[in-house]
């Protein structure tokens, strides 16, 4: 089954709101084996929303759409279905009890224009709202499914999973769809796609599709496949998996399942702290406690995280974590040696077992012929000694704090997975 997602208003198109009803309503499909084809955003306009509605039902078996369901005149949704569908609009007996008791239990008087939300379409299927007053609508038109909710999120994420999934699996048989997603670090999309090319030209015969998904400082890639048989597809996609790793051993740190918690490098490297009973300390010059936030927005941080120093200029670096002046006259804050004495420094000051130090010129401004925007410096140590890299990123300021702190967490990672467990 091939699916359509919708969402109606003009909030949307103006940038006033984020879609990320398309972006949930998408993943619940492709777990319960229904392949989304396309997406759209249409105003609040009936003939715009009609010639959607045309062009949907040529490329799906299924339209999902959201918006304008509300008792305002901008909301046209409902009245767009009717003419669509030459389905006059009929009070619903349910669906005005439901309105009814939504106002009462509020100690609010229902409103002629309140009462209007229980006009509903002759012949179609009503999805009753138990979070709201708009019910939702589902009717067909030659062999396309349309379904109309309401664009309050978590009034359309109850109708989805409490009747519109269900009533979708009782009556139609739907194809198994089984996504599995390689985390990888340190590379880049078009080095990591020369490194799998010969991996990757195998796949198409095996039912596999492969999604580069790259962000600042990682690239995830996606392993997709569809059939009748769950359990062959995840064996097909696991087997050639296995194949992978290998290859990319260097820069690979974990998985990702479709539609469960991301897991991202800091809640690795987090993990692999716990289960070590170890600490880390950081020394955060240009991320500017970025970092410390990614540890802190983890449960639980303070197993694993002790504290850190923002020493964002020199005087501060030298005060705080007591970093040589001459380090600063010689080489500057953004080398080498600077990082090295931070990440020393800020080891024995928060006795940790692990430290991370960070020091560069993240722009816009501040950089020069011989320390470009972009540089940073980093060092990661623990009691056995530091060890410091070198990295040149681009010229945007959030992008090169975002790779910084990533270049960080992953030398951090590979020094933990060195030594003894």
């Amino acid at each position: 089954m091939k699916a359509e997602i919708l969402t109606i208003g003009d909030e949307i198109l103006i940038g006033q709101i984020t879609n990320t009803n398309s972006v949930w309503i998408a993943q619940q499909l492709n777990m319960a084996g229904i392949r989304v084809s396309h997406m759209a955003s249409v105003a609040d306009d009936e003939k715009a929303i009609a010639e959607a509605f045309d062009s949907a039902a040529k490329r799906a078996d299924l339209v999902l759409i959201t918006g304008g369901l509300g008792p305002t005149k901008d909301d046209i949704t409902k009245l767009t279905f009717s003419n669509y569908f030459n389905a006059a609009l009929e009070i619903n007996k349910d669906v005005l009890e439901d309105v009814t008791r939504f106002f009462t239990q509020r100690g609010k008087e229902i409103t002629e224009i309140n009462r209007k939300q229980a006009l509903i379409p002759n012949g179609c299927v009503v999805i009753r709202n138990a979070n709201g007053t708009a019910p939702g609508m589902w009717m067909q038109k030659d062999k396309t499914i349309f379904i109309s909710m309401p664009g309050v999120p978590y009034e359309m994420k109850a109708m989805v999973t409490d009747f519109i999934l269900p009533k979708l699996e009782r009556e139609y048989t739907l194809d198994h769809i089984y996504h599995k997603t390689v985390l990888t670090t340190g590379i880049g999309e078009s080095v990591l796609a020369e490194l799998i090319e010969k991996w990757e030209d195998n796949l198409a015969s095996k039912n596999i599709k492969l999604a580069y998904l790259p962000q600042p400082g990682m690239v995830r890639l996606r392993l997709s496949s569809y059939g009748n048989n769950q359990e062959a597809l995840k064996q097909n996609i696991e087997e050639e998996i296995k194949n992978l790793i290998p290859l990319i051993e260097k820069y690979f740190y974990g998985f990702e399942n479709y539609g469960e918690e991301n897991n991202n490098l800091e809640q690795e490297v987090s993990r692999l702290l716990r289960e070590r009973n170890k600490t880390v300390a950081l020394a955060e010059s240009c991320t500017g406690g970025y970092i410390s936030s990614l540890f802190t927005a983890i449960p639980g941080a303070s197993d694993v995280f002790k504290g850190a120093v923002v020493p964002y200029t020199n005087e501060a670096k030298h005060t705080l974590l007591e970093v040589d002046k001459n380090v600063f006259a010689t080489t500057g804050a953004v080398s080498k040696e600077c990082v090295e004495q931070l990440a020393e420094n800020v080891l024995k000051k928060f006795n940790s077992d692990y430290a991370i130090a960070v020091s560069g010129i993240a722009g816009p401004s501040g950089g020069s012929a011989e320390k470009p925007v972009g540089l940073v410096w980093i060092a990661v140590a623990d009691k056995n000694g530091i060890t410091a890299q070198r990295f040149q990123f681009g010229d945007n300021r959030q992008r090169n704090i975002i790779m910084s702190a990533a270049g960080a967490l992953n030398m951090l990672r590979k020094l933990i997975l060195t030594e003894a467990f």
